[in-house]
């Protein structure tokens, strides 16, 4: 079966709904190691942000 980017990235929790024709096709083309890297980048960008909240949290006494 080959490899589709499209569903990959939906899969990963990409938001490619917002896409025009012409940017959902520059996804679709991309290869499994640069989806695995936009991947990986989500991660990493999803767990700097939870960090983030986590630094400001405040107790109210």
């Amino acid at each position: 079966m080959p490899f589709d980017a499209l569903t990959a990235l939906l899969e990963a929790g990409h938001p490619l709904e917002f896409l025009t024709d012409g940017q959902r096709a520059v996804f679709a083309a991309l290869s499994e190691p640069e989806v695995e890297m936009l991947n990986s980048i989500k991660a990493k960008l999803e767990e700097a942000d939870d960090t983030d909240v986590e630094g400001h949290e405040v107790k109210v006494v």
